[in-house]
């Protein structure tokens, strides 16, 4: 012995390299790069990019403490006024950051989800499959268009994501508090509902059964129970209260959508043949040819009857029939579900793939091969979702209230105007002095009593008013009706 330190081996330090590079630094890098896509081309205010017409009332929902459109979103209302105090940017963009925030971070949680079920199968590589699930997912022009706007599905895709990894693998939370998250879920989107069958997923099966399923519905309900904040918003009398729901039969119209309801189950069966091959262009648009037959062979191929290959397919059917057989325009939203799970797939399959390979070369050859398709593909549809330049909401809102006279009644016909003209003269609190109604709301007693708590000066004729009795019982005041249809329509008048 000379009692000298024997040199260390350079295989050790290669291999603790790259092992602290394949569990660390993915998740590191991977939400930093998505982001800086997703703020690279976020909008910078309002925005009716990507089909994002319900900005305008979330975000005045959100800010004003009131109640957005069924069914309500509590938790988005929460979160999203929370980031409306970040200092950066205006009161739209704060609200737009949360998007590409939950959007990242919905990427990250695939990632973990490829990671840990490859692993289990002890493949190797399995950090690089699983970075190129998440790249395709974060990529595809349905999430990514979500991730630039305000609305409520980047959110969801993070619940949805999170739900299904506390699921999937065995975890520190107990089963009550995966419930309670579950139901904190059906907060943000009423669509969670399609995950309740994992509720009898259990890391080991319970005993006795009924008396753990009895507790997790009990801490189900308890997230559910978010809900109540919704009467409570609308007892402020806000300026934007959806159903003023103070009521049960009011709460109930609000929470279950029913305003909505004649969407479901009413396309004829030519048409879902019709909605059938839309699905299928749609998925074929998100992935390509290359990560469509990835995704199918990862499911096929390398299928093994576990917790992620069935909840996976059940999450793929349930929301895709969903959508199939829900009829509003904007029904293909509701797919995100499907192609996060297509994502998985397509992980699952390129972790087995590289593992054929002894090959070095080979086996990143592959490996650049994909992940340059993913990439390249993905960034390809940059122009499709890119927000950053519409501003047709902005210069709206702003040409309304600069051009209507003192004191004007503006009638507003379609979600668009409505909602931008109650983003800039509720939440912005522009133009004061006028008054914006939604002429479609006039029939609803709820938005009556809206009216009268937003602006009590006003003469309103009961018990249903519309334009002209509210006209009539205003004469002072000239009279403006306001759309959007390819642009600001804007007449006005003396009373």
């Amino acid at each position: 012995m000379t009692g000298k330190r024997q040199p260390s081996s350079p295989s050790f330090f290669t291999s603790m390299s790259a092992k602290l590079l394949s569990r660390h630094l993915p998740s590191l890098l991977l939400p930093a790069f998505l982001l800086v896509i997703y703020l690279s081309t976020i909008a910078p205010g309002l925005t009716w990019a990507n089909d994002g017409s319900d900005g305008g009332d979330l975000i005045t929902a959100a800010y004003t403490g009131g109640v957005p459109h069924p069914t309500g979103y509590p938790l988005y209302l929460i979160l999203a006024r929370l980031f409306q105090t970040i200092p950066v940017g205006s009161l739209a963009y704060r609200t737009n950051l949360m998007s590409a925030v939950f959007a990242a971070l919905s990427a990250l949680l695939v990632y973990h989800i490829v990671n840990r079920a490859l692993n289990e199968q002890s493949l190797k590589h399995a950090w690089f499959a699983a970075l190129l699930a998440s790249l395709a997912f974060g990529l595809t022009p349905l999430f990514w268009s979500q991730a630039v706007i305000t609305e409520v599905y980047a959110l969801q895709a993070f619940l949805t994501a999170l739900i299904l990894y506390l699921y999937l693998f065995p975890n520190p939370l107990p089963d009550f508090m995966r419930a309670f998250i579950l139901g904190l879920a059906m907060g943000n989107h009423i669509t969670t509902f399609l995950l309740l069958p994992l509720l009898f997923l259990d890391f080991p099966h319970p005993k006795p059964f009924a008396s753990a399923l009895t507790r997790k519905l009990i801490w189900f309900a308890m997230g559910i129970s978010l809900y109540l904040t919704l009467p409570l918003r609308a007892q402020a009398s806000p300026p934007v209260n959806w159903g003023n729901p103070r009521t049960l039969e009011r709460f109930w119209w609000l929470v279950s959508g029913s305003l909505y309801r004649s969407y479901y189950l009413q396309s004829p069966l030519l048409a879902l043949s019709e909605r059938l091959r839309a699905w299928t262009a749609l998925m074929l648009e998100q992935f390509g040819w290359l990560g469509m037959v990835l995704a199918v062979t990862g499911l096929i191929v390398w299928f093994q009857p576990s917790r992620l290959y069935f909840s996976t397919l059940w999450i793929g059917a349930a929301y895709s029939l969903f959508a199939l057989t829900y009829s509003s325009n904007d029904s293909y939203l509701y797919l995100l579900p499907v192609c996060m799970v297509f994502s998985i797939w397509a992980g699952l399959a390129a972790g087995h793939l590289l593992n054929l390979f002894n090959s070095h070369a080979l086996k990143w050859g592959l490996a650049m091969l994909l992940a340059g398709f993913f990439l390249f593909y993905g960034l390809s549809h940059a122009g499709q979702v890119d927000a950053s330049q519409d501003r047709r909401a902005e210069r709206f809102g702003r040409q309304v209230l600069s051009e209507v006279p003192k004191e004007a009644l503006i009638f507003v016909r379609g979600d668009r105007a409505v909602f931008a003209l109650w983003y800039f003269h509720f939440a912005l609190r522009q133009r004061p002095d006028v008054a914006v109604i939604a002429e479609e709301l006039l029939h609803f007693d709820w938005y009556v009593e809206t009216l009268h708590a937003a602006y009590p000066a006003l003469a309103i004729p009961s018990p249903l008013p519309w334009t002209q009795t509210l006209a009539a019982a205003n004469p002072a005041r000239p009279l403006c009706y306001v759309r959007y249809e390819e642009r600001a329509e804007i007449k006005c008048g003396a009373p």
